[in-house]
């Protein structure tokens, strides 16, 4: 399988482009859900952006912006309710995803053709990729990336000891809103590419792969990022290969998901086998 030759078609270019960014993007910020165990958190973010899709859409007005306006509302509200001590984080996120996922597919249920919106809303379009969509793209990873350059050291002083966190000063409920508000915009980058459905995936499962096989939160991230890129990159290109040379319809989106378990899968049959050579190596 030759995995440069696709890319020199410019629409699976601009799709290559968005799946580079969109995998490091949400691997970086998907290191810190998996340390901070928040993947239901992504979850809930990924069906809570999809009103405002939808809105935007019967608006005619910019997908991005309707996901990135119910995405912000979604973090804020989670850290809000879920500080309170009679709901908790899980009862919020349940409240939440159902009632804002629900009013979505009541509001696209109401157009004609709902079924084929539904499903570009849900699974993405990313051949379909243009320039706007690009740039808007790297406009939200950009916002974002910095954010998670400036707040990074907090961030993982935060997953690891909260406590410690609160005495040194900070304030965790704040930092509990900017991590919300990161995977919100990871959501909103890559919702029109990969789907409201498909993109917890780029989050939690190079972020998983990554801790199997690496212990510092640096080479952690590293790596995370690269996975991310690496299986937008094959899954583009197995799924060019397959429809185009062989007959057989992949859907893009989702061959970058079966890509990245597969990647994931890889690296947990290789941890233990890491483990075992660093115990060999600390033993004289």
């Amino acid at each position: 399988m030759n995995l440069f030759e696709p890319f020199t078609i410019p629409y699976m270019q601009r799709a290559l482009v968005e799946v580079l960014v969109l995998g490091a993007l949400a691997g970086a910020v998907g290191v810190l859900v998996v340390l901070r165990r928040l993947a239901f958190v992504g979850d809930a973010l990924t069906h809570t952006v999809f009103p405002g899709v939808v809105i935007a859409h019967l608006l005619s007005r910019s997908l991005l912006l309707g996901a990135l306006a119910f995405g912000v509302l979604t973090a804020v509200l989670l850290t809000a309710v879920g500080r309170h001590r009679r709901v908790g984080d899980d009862a919020a996120l349940a409240i939440l995803l159902t009632s804002f996922f629900s009013l979505g597919v009541v509001l696209i249920s109401r157009t004609r053709g709902f079924t084929a919106d539904l499903t570009v809303f849900l699974f993405g379009r990313v051949l379909a990729v243009d320039r706007t969509d690009l740039v808007q793209t790297l406009t939200v990873a950009a916002v974002a990336a910095i954010v998670l350059a400036a707040l990074h050291k907090e961030l993982v002083l935060r997953a690891f000891d909260p406590e410690a966190t609160a005495a040194m000063g900070y304030r965790t409920g704040t930092l509990d809103l900017a991590l919300n508000l990161l995977i919100a915009l990871v959501v909103v980058a890559a919702v029109e590419a990969v789907g409201t459905v498909l993109v917890i995936a780029l989050i939690v499962v190079p972020a998983a792969a990554a801790r199997l096989l690496a212990d510092r939160v640096g080479a952690m991230t590293a790596l995370a990022c690269l996975l991310g890129a690496a299986g937008g990159w094959l899954g583009l290109a197995v799924s060019y290969e397959a429809s185009v040379d062989h007959g057989v319809r992949l859907a893009a989106g989702a061959t970058i998901v079966v890509v990245l378990v597969g990647l994931f899968l890889l690296a947990a049959a290789v941890a233990p086998l890491r483990r075992r050579r660093a115990a060999a190596g600390g033993h004289p």
